[in-house]
């Protein structure tokens, strides 16, 4: 849960706890003025203590001086970085940093470690954009604690519903596929999705659910942990082409388990799209690269990027108003992977 829903430890409260005054906290917190080094200590640790952290975005805002954010993803480096280069990430990244510079504000990227540890207390930042955070995120938890403004790309899952973000339409886009797969002649897909609390994989979820019982069609559902990545999809993909060697298409929204899903057909013994066809959300470089290619989505990121900085640069501000935006809609980017010949 994200502790910023109550009541904030303030610089009054860290003056009581270290016995001085707000004035001297401000000054022993922030360098200025004349504070002896044994004061300092004793509020430095008053600070720490409660969890306080110095309002820098608002101290910047009064004095005029430029903004720092950070982009950071809570997917792990085994489906964010590898092959696709932080694919998804980075697309955003490009077209943020160059949005955030037109409001004064200076982009910061966090990629994913291979560690998995983020390092954000190093880091001195007015505001955060989290894409698709899970449910007990890390990251957004230790953002909340700081109370800095967030904006996450994807609607958050679960009690982090509260924080703004900009919605990029998981069930919409995942009918899209089936869609599609339907009319290219499939009528038992699978689906493979990650097994971490995401509201897109629930939302996938949901709309592969719906989608079966419209259709009278079997429920072929697998997981995947999103640490094991590709080959994380392989053996998921292995399992359900064993168990229901009738199959005939493969919905798997993330890039990286649907190219381990197209290695595991291949070690089937079956052919692409002829036997089994294969979609993917995100139409990035492992999307493009795949053999054969895959059929995937156009998510308009340039767009979602700047609706992401518009809604947190009105937070920084104080302009909290606005909590969700409705993104573009997805567009779909037929390929080679679901081409099947009529």
């Amino acid at each position: 849960m994200i502790p910023s829903v109550a009541r904030k430890v303030n610089i009054k409260d860290v003056a009581r706890e270290a016995g001085v005054s707000p004035t001297t906290v401000s000054h022993a917190l922030n360098a200025r003025g004349q504070v002896d080094a044994e004061t300092r200590l004793r509020v430095e640790k008053a600070a720490l203590k409660l969890g306080y952290r110095p309002n820098r975005h608002a101290q910047r805002l009064r004095t005029g001086e430029a903004h720092m954010i950070v982009l950071l993803s809570s997917m792990p480096f085994a489906v964010a970085g590898g092959p696709s280069r932080l694919g998804f990430m980075m697309e955003i990244a490009a077209v943020a940093a160059a949005a955030a510079l037109d409001r004064q504000l200076a982009l910061v990227l966090a990629p994913p470690m291979a560690s998995g540890k983020m390092p954000l207390e190093s880091l001195e930042v007015d505001g955060a954009l989290v894409i698709e955070p899970s449910a007990g995120d890390a990251n957004l938890d230790y953002l909340g604690r700081r109370g800095l403004p967030v904006v996450t790309i994807g609607r958050p899952y679960g009690l982090h519903e509260v924080v703004p973000h900009v919605d990029i339409h998981s069930k919409a886009t995942t009918e899209l596929l089936l869609a599609h797969l339907h009319a290219q002649g499939a009528r038992r897909i699978a689906m493979v999705l990650g097994s971490a609390q995401r509201n897109s994989y629930v939302q996938a979820r949901a709309a592969y659910e719906a989608f079966t019982t419209a259709h009278a069609a079997p429920l072929l559902l697998a997981t995947a942990d999103e640490v094991q990545g590709e080959s994380g999809g392989q053996t998921a993909a292995a399992d359900l082409l064993a168990a229901h060697p009738e199959i005939d298409a493969f919905c798997v929204p993330v890039d990286a388990f649907a190219v381990g899903a197209v290695k595991a057909i291949h070690a089937a013994g079956r052919r692409i799209p002829e036997d089994v066809m294969v979609v993917t959300r995100y139409d990035g470089l492992r999307a493009r690269t795949c053999e054969p290619p895959l059929t995937a989505v156009d998510l308009h990121l340039d767009q979602v990027a700047h609706q992401a900085i518009d809604l947190l640069f009105d937070h920084l501000r104080g302009d909290t108003t606005q909590r969700a935006v409705s993104g573009p809609m997805a567009q779909l980017v037929p390929r080679q992977s679901s081409a099947r010949p009529k």
